[in-house]
């Protein structure tokens, strides 16, 4: 805060979050401590690097106004991170009714016999903010472990990590049930190919009984072959 007797000024260092190739702004907000219309003018020593908005204005009588600096993007990063930039705010008592259209460099002229005050601003780099991590799932946002305490005085901690715990079992379950039922169906799958190898063998024995008898194979044999067959394959691809 300054110590200007006209405006207050919040804050006196403007702290950008620095970023490369990457506009940033910052603000400071301007108090009128009297019962006087004060205009003001902002002045930096790096011109093209920063905007200012308002760069000039008027502040009425125990009122605020807010200031946006935006610095630049910048290409490389300052040695060190330190920056010589500075700010010059001017704040001048003026008359009643003035606006910011009203407003003349002879305003902060001192020798005009005007009650001028100034006050410097430093400039400083400061570390981004970092991004928000990931909320884990199964926890809620901003979640921190709760603790409950018993009947006994004994306090139980409840934590992500119980919570994650208790949602890793179940899937040992459904494995277990699911390595059952691939036993079961690959035992159903070797009787069905037993059954098929014995039955192969008693049709076998009645196409050689039927050769010698009629010298061919029959029809209901052929039938048999075939019923087989398609029962056969809706079995192997059921399991």
């Amino acid at each position: 805060m300054s110590n200007s007797e006209l405006l207050r000024i919040e804050p006196v260092e403007l702290q950008f979050p620095f970023e490369l190739k990457k506009q940033i702004s910052c603000s400071m907000q301007l108090t009128n401590r009297t019962d006087s219309y004060v205009a003001f003018k902002v002045k930096t020593t790096n011109p093209k690097k920063y905007c200012v908005r308002p760069n000039t204005g008027v502040v009425l009588p125990r009122s605020t106004c807010d200031v946006i600096v935006t610095m630049q993007a910048q290409k490389e990063a300052p040695e060190d991170m330190q920056c010589k930039d500075k700010f010059l705010l001017q704040a001048a008592v003026v008359s009643p009714g003035t606006t910011t259209k009203d407003i003349t460099p002879e305003m902060f002229n001192k020798e005009s016999g005007n009650r001028v005050e100034e006050s410097k601003l430093r400039v400083a780099y400061v570390p981004p903010p970092r991004p928000p991590s990931p909320v884990r799932e199964g926890s809620e946002e901003g979640s921190s472990p709760r603790a409950s305490v018993s009947d006994n005085g004994t306090i139980n901690q409840t934590s992500e990590y119980n919570t994650s715990s208790r949602v890793y079992v179940e899937p040992k379950e459904n494995t277990t049930e699911v390595k059952a039922l691939i036993s079961k169906l690959t035992d159903e799958k070797n009787s069905v190919i037993q059954q098929n190898k014995k039955l192969q063998q008693e049709l076998e024995l009645l196409r050689r009984g039927s050769s010698r008898n009629r010298g061919g194979i029959p029809f209901l044999y052929v039938i048999v072959i075939g019923l087989l067959g398609i029962l056969l394959g809706y079995l192997l691809k059921k399991t």
